[in-house]
């Protein structure tokens, strides 16, 4: 993603809604739509619907209001009013986007990929990567962690081959199905480094995965020629070989992934120079998966959780693992000799819930012990190692890569924690949507921290469309800021604070029924700027307005990943000044990973969480008493 203000930019990072900056340096837009020839619309899923303009302008309004003082908020309503009249640049914007649905499966799919992920020129580690952690293991001995990642590893492959055969579930959200093609992205998918925009390859007829250990990669059959897997006990043995043939720490080509774009772009270019170097990143590209053997992070003063957000996220950079990585593979299962277990993916394939569904599967097929009945088989092909050769100029890639790398780690401040005083079946027991009340929380918490509205990034899916990926829910509203003040307001009373509380949390539930359906307005709002850049027209002076840039700077990024088991997603923030905020409900606990950037003195990921913590606890104890009194 290319902006004409890259500074402002690197501030956002990933989030969608501020895309619509991007015009100057835009690279050419691709016209081709996402065709049926890759991914098939076997559900027969409806196209993507192109809002209104009268109703995204209207729901605009109200969500940008809390950001606005009232002589602001007017200035805002008659460039909207210019922008919508007939003779306006708006509807002229509408027609275009319109006649572009007609032509595509989705108008927004490759837009998304191609601007929000292969055109970003930040590191993919840290600024849009996220790390999600297993439930922690404990290993006596290496011959535990690799039986583990032996189990592992037979349960990737089997996901694989189940998802190729249409035999897992399709995902619904109430009776309508939902787009399957995400996991058909997951397993042999590389983003591939370039000038400008990014590649995506795709490989699902690999056979081979690729294993890290001490910078050292090496190529491992997993499927042999007739689609049989290995047993347990010989892929223990391949990994045991894999160990002795890795004692010495490897050159760390693996680095160069951690880069921004465009240096590793440069890095890459000479890296593959070389015949040697281009076939085994050919190897690691094409691999279905990576499973990265980790030695243990450094000593970073983090509770388990927070350092295993940290191993996941950026693997500790220089001084720990951020070399045994190749951070633009899809999946990157993560194995620590301490028991720290889970996995980083690389964004633009897929979003984090069908990442979730496959971990939960995953961990049980491990639970119940499935690859234990599995034969021995015969494989074509030993384990082999990886070679590279490392030229002058590359080590001088390799040595500002270790640098930058041990910035972002630097910079990064994470808190991972669970929630213990209660979960989603005490919300639900008060007839609250478990996600709104979690979000209020929120809002509640950055509100109570720095007494004013924050701007609030929350994904929705919106995968009952054909190819589809996500809109924004706007989550800081009107009402939710009435509801931190009534709280943060000793004049109120419990019962007036439940009301306030019911209100924010019906107003987000609103909105979010309305963004999975398509209708919230960032999506929208940025399919009218980019069909206005490609046909040459003017950026409307909406995106330049304050109510524009004050409501898509967002302070909280958030996202529900959902899982059965014991385990969380993190990623940091999209702003400079803001948190990272992902969370699993759970029935009886709830799991969040909180981040904070270490640069900014007015956020702290502690502070955040604290804030978080008291004011679940205020909303629960605002209910029972209220409750009680009624009694």
């Amino acid at each position: 993603m290319i902006l004409s203000k890259k500074i402002l930019f690197s501030m956002q990072r990933n989030y969608q809604g501020l895309l619509y900056f991007l015009q100057d340096q835009i690279a050419p837009l691709s016209n081709n739509c996402t065709t049926k020839i890759t991914f098939e619309n076997t559900l027969n899923l409806p196209s993507q619907p192109v809002p209104k303009l009268s109703q995204t302008v209207e729901k605009y309004i109200k969500s940008v209001e809390p950001f606005l003082n009232e002589t602001e908020l007017n200035n805002t309503k008659k460039k909207l009013n210019e922008f919508c009249a007939e003779n306006g640049v708006g509807p002229r914007l509408q027609k275009l986007l319109e006649e572009r649905a007609q032509t595509c499966e989705n108008w927004l799919a490759d837009w998304w990929t191609n601007i929000a992920y292969l055109e970003y020129r930040d590191p993919v580690v840290v600024y849009s990567s996220p790390g999600l952690i297993f439930p922690f293991e404990c290993f006596e001995n290496e011959t535990d962690r690799l039986t583990y990642a032996a189990q592992l590893i037979l349960a990737a492959v089997d996901y694989k081959q189940a998802i190729y055969c249409d035999k897992i579930p399709i995902d619904k959200m109430g009776k309508d199905p939902l787009d399957m093609n995400q996991y058909k992205k997951i397993f042999g998918t590389c983003r591939i480094p370039d000038c400008k925009r990014d590649g995506l390859d795709y490989n699902p007829k690999s056979r081979h995965i690729v294993i890290v250990r001490n910078n050292n990669f090496f190529k491992l059959e997993v499927i042999n020629c007739a689609g049989d897997v290995p047993s347990v006990s010989q892929l223990v043995s391949h990994l045991e070989a894999i160990l002795q043939e890795s004692e010495e720490v490897g050159p760390s080509v693996g680095v160069l992934t951690t880069e921004k774009r465009d240096n590793w772009y440069k890095a890459y270019e000479e890296l593959i120079k070389d015949p040697l170097n281009k076939r085994s990143v050919n190897e690691i590209q094409t691999s279905l998966f990576l499973v990265a053997l980790d030695n243990p992070m450094p000593e970073l003063n983090d509770s388990l959780r927070s350092m295993a957000s940290k191993q996941c996220i950026h693997g500790g950079g220089s001084r720990g693992n951020s070399a045994n990585r190749w951070f633009d593979k899809t999946i990157q299962f993560i194995i620590g000799q301490d028991g720290i277990v889970g996995l980083t993916y690389e964004h633009s394939p897929s979003e984090g819930q069908p990442i979730a569904v496959m971990t939960d599967y995953l961990i049980n097929y491990i639970k119940s012990n499935a690859s234990s009945s599995l034969p021995d088989i015969k494989l074509e092909h030993c384990p082999e190692k990886l070679e590279f050769n490392v030229n002058e100029e590359l080590e001088n890639y390799i040595q500002s890569a270790n640098n930058h790398i041990d910035k972002l780690v630097d910079n990064l401040e994470i808190d991972s924690f669970q929630f213990v005083s209660f979960g989603k079946e005490f919300v639900k027991s008060q007839k609250m949507s478990p996600d709104s009340f979690i979000q209020i929380a929120m809002q509640y918490a950055f509100y109570r921290l720095h007494k004013v509205p924050g701007a609030h990034y929350e994904s929705a899916a919106t995968r009952k469309y054909i190819h589809g990926r996500t809109e924004t829910i706007r989550s800081c509203s009107i009402e939710s800021i009435a509801f931190a003040k009534a709280m943060l307001d000793s004049g109120k009373s419990d019962a007036e604070r439940v009301t306030a509380l019911k209100n924010a949390i019906e107003s987000h539930k609103k909105y979010s029924v309305e963004a999975v359906n398509g209708f919230g307005v960032d999506r929208h709002l940025f399919g009218l700027k980019l069909i206005a850049l490609e046909n040459g027209l003017e950026v409307p002076a909406i995106y330049k307005d304050l109510a524009f840039t004050r409501s898509t700077h967002m302070r909280l990024s958030t996202s529900q990943v959902a899982t059965q088991c014991d385990d969380f997603m993190c990623y940091a923030p999209l702003t400079v000044d803001g948190y990272g905020c992902c969370y699993n409900p759970r029935p009886d606990d709830m799991n969040f990973g909180v981040s904070a950037f270490v640069e900014n003195r007015e956020t702290s990921a502690t502070c955040f969480r604290e804030a978080l913590e008291n004011s679940l606890h205020d909303m629960q104890n605002i209910l029972v008493k209220t409750q009680k009194s009624k009694l």
